[in-house]
């Protein structure tokens, strides 16, 4: 197992009514920027949960967080922020909504000419607004983890930035505030949650049983329930999805253990390109990823095939592929594609030239991903 150090003081409220929580949770004289996407907690119900219960402090408002959440729009809420004097951010919504709301607390105070370069480059950030979350969608675990994901523009990227010091203090996670989401929400959350812990369970075989035993189960809850979710929305399915969203990536199962995140790099890179929903560019890569990398995943595929699929065919390297073929079966049964041609005509030299410019190359846990081998991984998957 791999030295780690882990630390994760995200208060969780799970469960029916605890956005009421709020009146406890943020403090008596506190400024609160209240960041949005779409408006759609407005129609649901979640808004007025929300400002009922932050009846004791003053809240400026800020909506149209993008499904992929653009650093021109971030800024724009960090201009408001330094105009009222806002002193947290309470991002309500999805993954998207809460990556930007991480990121807003240290853009915001940040006194530098290009914020972005200065972040791209790994500056120094001295000053974090705090930060909590109201989930309303599960998928990225962003609720309980330091990791924003930030659109940019203007330069055609799309970038992974981590403080962890905007790890949100609180997390409320609500399962009735998913009732009304739709079928191609309910659709990429489940998906998302699901390749997050393949990028950190189908690396290595590190002695590491506690973590992947713990992979194990929550893929397996994913494979049960998603279905489930995006056929019935019943509440059983949104409590066990939004439940086992959080678990993958809150740092437990990715601690001493090594992990990939190819996938998402690349999915990143496609998103930034063709405007892909993050959790259908995952969908579409990752299948053809591990083919690719089958012969240094072997272990680690055998023992996914065998305690997460069930499957007892004794050739290994069978027993892989066919892990795989049932990876992308759920991915298809989940409503999400499993080839880019399914998306988009995509340009491999683009997407390549993409993740080049973000310093991400080579990928992989081993780092032997190449250009090349993203070439023929895109090949493989178009």
């Amino acid at each position: 197992m791999i030295s780690f150090r882990l630390n994760n003081p995200t208060e969780i409220l799970f469960g029916a009514g605890q956005i009421a929580g709020l009146a406890t949770l943020v403090p008596a004289g506190a400024r609160v920027l209240l960041l949005y996407g779409g408006g759609s907690i407005k129609a649901n119900g979640v808004h007025d949960q929300v400002t009922k219960a932050l009846s004791h402090v003053e809240v400026v408002e800020f909506g149209g967080i993008e499904s992929n959440p653009v650093y021109e729009t971030i800024m724009k809420a960090a201009a408001l922020v330094r105009e009222t004097g806002c002193n947290w951010v309470l991002g309500v919504g999805g993954g998207s909504v809460v990556d930007a709301a991480k990121f807003l607390a240290y853009v915001a105070p940040l006194d530098v000419t290009d914020p972005w370069e200065h972040l791209a480059r790994g500056g120094a950030v001295t000053t974090i607004l705090p930060v909590g979350a109201v989930l309303t969608l599960p998928a990225t675990g962003s609720e309980s983890n330091p990791v924003s994901v930030i659109s940019n523009k203007g330069r055609h990227l799309k970038l992974p930035f981590a403080q962890d010091g905007a790890r949100p203090r609180f997390a409320v996670l609500d399962p009735t505030t998913m009732a009304s989401l739709s079928r191609r929400q309910l659709e990429n959350g489940a998906v998302d949650a699901f390749t997050h812990v393949i990028e950190q369970y189908l690396t290595l075989p590190v002695n590491a049983p506690v973590q992947f035993g713990f992979s194990e189960t929550i893929l397996r809850v994913l494979i049960e329930w998603g279905p489930v979710l995006v056929e019935k929305n019943t509440p059983e399915a949104r409590e066990n999805v939004m439940w086992a969203a959080n678990q993958a990536l809150n740092g437990l199962i990715g601690s001493g253990v090594p992990q990939d995140w190819s996938t998402h790099m690349i999915g990143h890179a496609l998103t930034a390109l063709y405007d892909i929903d993050h959790a259908r560019t995952l969908s579409m890569v990752m299948p053809s990823l591990l083919r690719h990398k089958a012969a240094d995943k072997l272990p680690m595929l055998v023992r996914y095939a065998r305690n997460v699929w069930g499957i007892e065919e004794e050739d290994e390297a069978v027993a892989a592929e066919k892990a795989i073929a049932a990876t992308a079966d759920f991915f298809a049964r989940m409503g999400c594609p499993i080839r880019t041609s399914d998306m988009a005509e995509v340009d491999i030299e683009a997407v390549v030239s993409h993740i080049a410019e973000a310093g991400q190359l080579p990928l992989g846990e081993d780092k032997d991903i190449d250009a090349d081998a993203i070439r023929a991984i895109l090949r493989e998957a178009a």
